[in-house]
């Protein structure tokens, strides 16, 4: 059996980031209870919530590990339905809305006073449906490389990369093919996002965590227009953080966004893929820090 401990890497975080070790973070794991369904969150911190944190799809809460330790600030970053140590939906409903749904409770519960939502791919939808269905909970929303004009060219890669084989052989095979979808992120932080996100069966496979959630033929990725109707009605501060080297947002969608909400802080990264917070947590954070903080306009 290939050893894991769920919280032993922190420090490998820290050093390939550059951030300076003080030691383990005061990091725990909690669930909450949804419809008789566990909704699995990491809680960082003694003090209440600043920031959730809801990660893409075929992702969970670890994919926000270096992000925490940058902010260094009391937060909550939950493993979406059917993702990480959350329960798998029998009826395989993981849509945004439905997450939504679910968030709602969750974020109730444990970050009911955060000052800022961050939410990925996936994870930004849902954090738009959250939004609107309880804007109470979500003070400030901050969105990364997403919208809901999304669509199945521009989300090719990630579609088949979350189409591929539910079973691997070896630890070594799922780290092969993790590593080509990657190409310009390093080997230990997929080693790591690996061991947080597959887990070893008694026969010596491996699958992954998450709930397949796409299109009946396994890469059609859903059309989510109609959450531009949730986006329309908001009214907390809005910040859309782009992957400079992403296709999934395009300046068109961003040219949308901003003629729908022209108070939208729009930010792009450079170096950045897709996933932000992998490629450049550390710049991701300090958006988010500044973000969360920024005086408050009419």
């Amino acid at each position: 059996m290939t050893e894991y401990r769920e919280f032993a890497y922190f420090r490998e975080n820290a050093e390939e980031a550059g951030l300076p070790w003080r030691g383990p973070p005061a990091v725990r794991r909690t669930d909450v209870v949804v419809e008789g369904r566990a909704v699995s969150a990491l809680v960082w911190g003694d003090a209440p919530a600043e920031v959730v944190l809801l990660h893409g799809g075929g992702q969970n809460a670890h994919t926000w590990d270096t992000v925490a330790l940058a902010l260094d600030r009391p937060l909550v970053a939950i493993d979406l339905p059917g993702h990480g140590r959350s329960d798998w939906r029998d009826d395989g409903r993981l849509s945004p809305r439905d997450n939504a749904a679910t968030l709602e409770s969750v974020v109730r519960e444990l970050a009911a006073d955060a000052e800022v939502v961050v939410g990925m791919s996936l994870g930004g939808l849902s954090a738009v449906a959250l939004a609107a269905r309880a804007p109470e909970l979500v003070r400030r929303l901050a969105i990364v490389d997403v919208l809901p004009s999304v669509d199945q060219d521009r989300a090719s890669d990630i579609a088949a990369f979350l189409a591929g084989p539910e079973v691997f052989a070896s630890f070594d095979e799922i780290l092969a093919r993790t590593i080509a979808f990657n190409p310009t992120r390093s080997e230990s932080s997929l080693r790591r996002g690996v061991l947080h996100n597959a887990v070893e069966m008694p026969d010596g496979t491996w699958r992954w965590r998450y709930q397949r959630h796409l299109g009946a033929e396994g890469v059609a990725v859903p059309d989510f227009g109609e959450l531009w109707v949730d986006l329309d009605v908001l009214a907390m501060p809005l910040m859309l953080v782009r992957g400079a080297d992403s296709p999934v947002v395009t300046d068109e969608d961003t040219a949308e966004l901003v003629a729908r909400k022209p108070a939208a802080r729009v930010e792009v990264v450079a170096g950045a893929g897709h996933s932000v917070q992998g490629d450049r947590p550390l710049e991701l954070a300090e958006l988010i820090d500044d973000f969360s903080r920024a005086r408050m306009t009419p």
